[in-house]
């Protein structure tokens, strides 16, 4: 029988609607099995605990992501799998997050949650939770767990959690990978796609890193941009890493004034990480004239990293206490499936 635990973070598929307002507020999950009661049919040892109070994913911090992580940790021995429910609005970031906090994971950590509450007659959050707990729950024919990474799993495809991003507000398939195959796919049964899931090319035990360093922050380009602008906000106080979100293939201005001040930051010691603001795609720093110009300025490739794998690496890896050298050095290996090289 396998052992499944369940870490509610918070998020609309923990909501339920009150019958006086009509607001939607959390509900006491560890009467889950009352809400979905098709659960009792997977035959699984299931237990659950949740935060208190629910988060909202628009205030998710990396304190809270510590917490999941610790969670885990405590955890990992007395379970084969574990499935976190979470809202949608950062669901990307907290699987990115996790999947460099917990190195060397060998068991499945799915992440889901839904666009309308359990509790609804019409809802998504009851087949992504009963669909995250069989994929959870997947063994190989070794016995081996199937899936031994943090993935997303939503409407009917599992996703590799760093190579995720949330591209609706409004539909049930909330999640896409753009660069990255989904590591199954979900119909009539559960067919996993063996060749694109990870697998740890060692053995060692589980460890966790708990330290984010939260010293980072997104620039995105944008025509009209300003010489003074660009200078204000590259002397942020406390800023350590910027990922510069570019144009098509890593495309910035080549004008003097905006490669000058790219070139200092970087001198400063700013470790600056050049990402596409398109979904789909990657960046190609000699493929134009305007992204070897940023290149030349010092600025580091992310190649095809989505933007939330992008910030959270970044914080990994100066919460590691790396100086910019080492930090510049990782940037450019995939340390757990996040970047195509």
């Amino acid at each position: 029988m396998p052992r499944i635990l369940i870490i509610y973070t918070g998020g609309t598929i923990g909501m339920i609607e009150n019958p006086a307002t009509h607001a939607l507020q959390p509900f006491d999950f560890t009467h889950l099995i009352d809400n979905v009661p098709k659960i009792k049919k997977l035959d699984y040892e299931i237990d659950n605990i949740q935060f208190d109070p629910p988060i909202d994913s628009s205030n998710m911090n990396p304190g809270h992501w510590r917490d999941m992580a610790r969670a885990i940790e405590e955890h990992y021995d007395g379970y084969d799998g574990f499935v976190v429910l979470h809202g949608t609005d950062t669901m990307a970031y907290t699987a990115s997050a996790l999947s460099f906090m917990l190195e060397n994971l060998h068991k499945p950590v799915i992440i889901t949650g839904s666009q309308l509450p359990i509790g609804e007659v019409r809802t998504d959050g009851e087949e992504n939770l009963i669909t995250a707990l069989q994929v959870a729950a997947a063994t190989d024919q070794d016995g081996s767990p199937m899936v031994q990474e943090v993935a997303i799993l939503f409407d009917n495809s599992l996703w590799r959690g760093n190579r995720s991003t949330k591209m609706s507000a409004d539909n049930f398939n909330a999640f896409h990978s753009y660069n990255y195959p989904p590591l199954a796919t979900v119909g009539l049964g559960i067919e996993f796609r063996r060749t694109a899931l990870y697998r740890t090319p060692s053995h060692r035990p589980l460890k966790v890193r708990y330290d984010m360093d939260p010293g980072v922050m997104f620039l995105e380009l944008n025509p009209g941009m300003t010489a003074q602008t660009l200078h204000h906000l590259l002397h942020t106080p406390g800023i350590k890493g910027i990922v510069l979100k570019t144009y098509g293939a890593g495309n910035s201005p080549s004008e003097r004034w905006f490669t000058d001040e790219i070139r200092q930051a970087c001198d400063r010691g700013v470790v600056i990480l050049n990402v596409t603001q398109c979904v789909d795609g990657g960046v190609r720093g000699t493929l134009y004239e305007t992204g070897n110009s940023l290149t030349a300025a010092g600025a580091v490739s992310g190649h095809d990293i989505t933007s939330e794998a992008a910030i959270t690496k970044l914080m990994y890896l100066f919460g590691m206490g790396l100086d910019a050298d080492k930090v510049k050095h990782y940037l450019n290996c995939a340390l757990c499936g996040e970047v195509t090289l």
